[in-house]
């Protein structure tokens, strides 16, 4: 049997120590951790190329209302704009034009997914529209379903509950 992402037996039980003493060093048990200092994701802030291709991917397809739309007060004729994800959290975009950026690449300490939780039956509605619609997805366990937007940046549309995670609490 393959080790998953090609890491071997040996590299696979190294990491798995590292993580367990991280772990017990770190991780406390709710009745003794303390309380967050943080109120909440005020707007995770990515880059578009197109505003208007973004509006209608996120509102129109995806149903995060745009709410706000403004000039980027750190580079003159940029568009800051921002989608409702609910509970308070927005998604923020803005386009950068006139510089070069290239193409949405991973890259240590950059974006790897955003993951936003929706009700069930909108999960299976957007399902349904990116089958008919021909948009690429991997779905995974029956809750997530893992796509690309409009500049190829990686998003999850998990149907769990916020703080929860394939049936489990998280935290």
């Amino acid at each position: 049997m393959s080790e998953p992402h090609g890491v071997d037996a040996t590299t696979r039980a190294a990491l798995d120590a590292r993580r367990d003493e991280i772990a017990a060093q770190y991780l406390r048990p709710r009745e003794v951790r303390p309380a967050s200092t943080a109120r909440g994701v005020h707007h995770v802030a990515l880059i578009c190329s197109d505003v208007e291709r973004t509006v209608q991917f996120y509102d129109g397809v995806l149903g995060f209302p745009l709410i706000e739309m403004f000039e980027n007060r750190d580079y003159a004729g940029s568009t800051h704009f921002f989608f409702d994800i609910g509970h308070g959290n927005t998604l923020a975009y803005f386009d950068l034009p006139g510089l070069d950026l290239g193409p949405y690449a991973e890259v240590l300490g950059g974006h790897h997914h955003l993951a936003v939780s929706i009700e069930r039956d909108q999960w299976q509605r957007i399902k349904d529209r990116f089958d008919a619609d021909g948009i690429e997805y991997a779905h995974v366990d029956g809750s997530s379903l893992y796509f690309r937007g409009p500049d190829g940046e990686r998003l999850e549309l998990i149907s769990d509950p916020l703080l929860e995670m394939y049936g489990k609490p998280v935290g």
